[in-house]
This record gives structure tokens, sequence and C-alpha cells, in this order.
């Protein structure tokens, strides 16, 4: 393609990955526009945390969210689905093996806490919740076996934020902003 823009989309809708269009304000649109944005946050994450933490393995999720929003933009009927990378369960159990570990050197937490004390902090908390978001529109969705496996990563994602926000905390040496019921 030569220009980066089409005019296709100029009355609402835009085409999946196997050509057939659907409105912008479709389930798939936003499910798969949700996977992009925390993409990109993604990015913002690694920018902000590199110095302070291996970010090996967001580099790697940048590359899982970007199959999982090749999925998303496919209808399953699609005649070349089978094309897709493969998904599997590897990379939930990746992620899970990491939060025990990252957890285990952490102290238990004994109240909630807030987002905060550093942009890198921060930032892991934003992509926490708009991974919690992705969820929420993936669901939206018909439920096949590869969303299955989706939901299963997706899930264990925002899971991983939330602890990766905690490792960054101790590694900056940044106590945890505990949350006080406000009166």
């Amino acid at each position: 393609m030569s220009k980066i823009y089409t005019k296709t989309g100029d009355k609402g809708s835009t085409s999946l990955f196997d050509g057939s269009r659907v409105q912008k304000s479709d389930a798939r649109i936003e499910a798969y526009g949700t996977i992009d944005e925390l993409n990109s946050h993604l990015g913002m994450l690694i920018d902000l945390a590199k110095e302070h933490i291996d970010t090996s393995i967001l580099e790697t999720t940048q590359h899982h969210l970007f199959n999982i929003g090749s999925y998303l933009a496919t209808p399953s009927s699609a005649e070349f689905y089978d094309l897709l990378p493969k998904l599997t369960e590897a990379p939930t159990l990746e992620l899970e093996q990491l939060i025990d570990e990252y957890t285990n050197t952490l102290v238990p937490l004994k109240y909630f806490i807030l987002p905060g004390g550093h942009p890198a902090i921060s930032q892991a908390h934003i992509c926490r919740t708009i991974t919690r978001r992705s969820e929420r529109r993936i669901n939206e969705l018909e439920q096949t076996v590869d969303y299955l496996l989706i939901n299963k990563y997706i899930n264990r994602l925002s899971d991983f934020f939330f602890v990766f926000a905690r490792v960054l905390a101790k590694n900056l040496n940044i106590p945890e902003k505990r949350w006080i019921k406000a009166e």
C-alpha cells in the first residue's frame, strides 16, 4: 500500500482481516482496538521501566498481543483462519511462573495499594486496567476455543501487571501507596 489513508472508513466502517466490512463500533473492533491500545501503553511501560528491571517479558508480551489482535480481527469462519499464528497455553503458563517468582520476592500484601509513586509504576497499573477492559470487550465476542485461550492469557496478564508494578516499586525503593478508607 503506497498511502496510509484509504478513505474506505470515512463512512464509519472498516474491514476485518478477511476483507469483510463491519461498523467501527462493532464489538470485534472494540476488542482488538483495546488490545492495540494496551500494546501502545505497554511500549511506554517498556521505555519507562527498562532502566530498572528486565523488560524482555514485556517485549514478548507485545508480540503475543499482536497475535491476539490478529485473531480478534479475523472471523472464525474466515477461510484462512488456520493461517494465523497458533495460540497455545504456553504464554499463560510463562506468566504464571513469573507471577509466582516475582511474588516470592515481595512482602505479602495485607492491604490494598494505590497506583503511583513513579511513572513506570503508574504505567504498569494503566496497562493492568486496560488489560481488564480488553478482557471485558473480548468476552462480548463468540467464545471459541481460541477465545478461551485468549481470555485465560489476558486474565493472567492483568495479574502480572499488578505484580510487575509491585516489583518495580521494590526495585526503585519506593514505598507502596496504601489505600486508606476515605471518610
